[in-house]
């Protein structure tokens, strides 16, 4: 089993910067993915950024491309979501979630379905 503690979430005013942490345990992650997504009120799950850890490859949602920045510390097996330039459209809960590599085409990544390990979530909160 894989184990994701998320923080990092808060309110925040438009215009500012939150950084949201995941710690993952349980696996060695060089064959893994690990993934941001977020879910608005009466909104689907909607993928943000993942990362492949074993070499740092990264992917993002064009509505945060530019503003947001995924990244990892192997060492403490944590990743991270720097947002700046926060929109109130930004508002919702976030997860992160990881999943382990497989022959697949790359969009596959991005649907939340097919990741089997979650986080409980962060709140991230932007006011106008």
């Amino acid at each position: 089993q894989v184990q994701l503690v998320e923080s990092g979430g808060g309110l925040v005013q438009a215009g500012g910067s939150l950084r949201l942490s995941c710690a993952i345990s349980g696996r060695t992650l060089s064959s893994y993915i690990a993934g941001w997504f977020r879910q608005a009120p009466g909104k689907e799950r909607e993928f943000v950024s993942r990362i492949y850890w074993i070499d740092g490859r990264t992917y993002y949602a064009d509505s945060v491309k530019g503003r947001f920045t995924i990244y990892r510390d192997t060492a403490k097996n944590t990743v991270y979501l720097q947002m700046n330039s926060l929109k109130p459209e930004d508002t919702a809960d976030y997860y992160c979630a990881a999943v382990q590599i497989m022959y697949r085409a790359e969009n596959y990544y991005a649907r939340p379905a097919n990741y089997d390990f979650w986080g409980q979530g962060t709140q991230v909160t932007v006011s106008s």
